[in-house]
């Protein structure tokens, strides 16, 4: 058996994880690697996300094509707002989404951007701008694998899901 990996920067990485993904787009906290935003490496990343991705679709396909897609994290709100959507200033009650072709003009973009140039876009938070790209290729590859031609976009997150859900079972008991 292998040794368990180690990274030579992060000794309190947890020595079962993965090493970091050699494909970042750009140096980031969150990534743990050097800066890199080749052509080809992009298309590598592309390539693993797409297969990852594609693990799942037959497990939903048996339940037929969705009446409503709604995707729900701050990296699809930053996506959206990129692409045009409106700021969350507007309420939470605009409704916003984010459409496949948009996403898809909006990738090589990402992919030609520092991390700080991604900060400056409008939506992006300085904190998530170095996983706006991989987010961006995930978004991509699970629009064009099911089939989903735009989708709605939640104004909360799973945090919120998780509460309403606990509150919701208080409620019953």
């Amino acid at each position: 058996m292998a040794a368990p990996w180690r990274s030579p920067t992060a000794s309190t990485r947890s020595p079962t994880r993965p090493p970091p993904c050699r494909w970042a787009p750009a140096a980031s906290p969150q990534a743990g690697c050097p800066a890199t935003r080749r052509p080809d490496d992009v298309r590598a990343l592309r390539r693993h996300v797409r297969t990852e991705v594609a693990r799942t679709v037959g497990e939903f396909s048996r339940f037929g094509p969705p009446d409503r897609v709604v995707a729900t994290s701050k990296t699809f709100k930053q996506l959206a707002r990129i692409a045009g959507a409106a700021r969350s200033a507007e309420g939470l009650y605009v409704q916003r989404e984010l459409k496949r072709k948009s996403l898809e003009e909006w990738v090589p973009r990402l992919a030609g951007m520092t991390e700080a140039e991604r900060a400056e876009l409008p939506g992006v938070s300085e904190g998530r701008a170095g996983q706006l790209l991989a987010g961006a290729l995930v978004a991509e590859a699970a629009m064009d694998l099911f089939g989903v031609e735009r989708l709605e976009i939640c104004p909360w997150a799973l945090r919120e899901g998780v509460i309403l859900r606990r509150l919701d079972h208080m409620e019953s008991v």
